[in-house]
């Protein structure tokens, strides 16, 4: 891990250190062809070289979220698109349980439309 990504996991406290560090853990075992970068001053999870999503907080509530690049094409109620033209979030409550199966079934989805 580079050390710019090392300094975003490192510099936020609990429990919203833990919840980034778990989401990454999850999305990097779905599948090898599963990347991390650093980019936009972001960690940038790519599927087969093509930008998947990112991990970023609401300005508001702190609260973390993974957006995802092409979420316009992802038809889950969970996951809100807002003003944004082609990204679609997933909020994540830190002190609650990750949602594992919805997660599945999205970077499932996500993994088909790359095929």
């Amino acid at each position: 891990m580079n050390q710019e990504l090392q300094n975003f996991y490192l510099s936020k406290p609990e429990p919203y250190r833990s919840c980034y560090e778990a989401l990454r853990t999850i999305i990097l075992n779905y599948s090898p062809d599963f990347t991390e970068e650093w980019k936009y001053k972001l960690p940038f999870f790519y599927y087969k070289k093509k930008m998947c999503c990112y991990f970023w907080k609401d300005k508001k509530t702190i609260e973390p979220y993974i957006g995802f690049a092409d979420g316009v094409l992802l038809d889950f109620p969970e996951l809100e698109k807002g003003d944004r033209k082609r990204i679609k979030i997933l909020r994540i409550d830190p002190n609650d349980d990750i949602p594992i199966e919805l997660m599945d079934e999205v970077f499932a989805k996500i993994m088909e439309l790359r095929r």
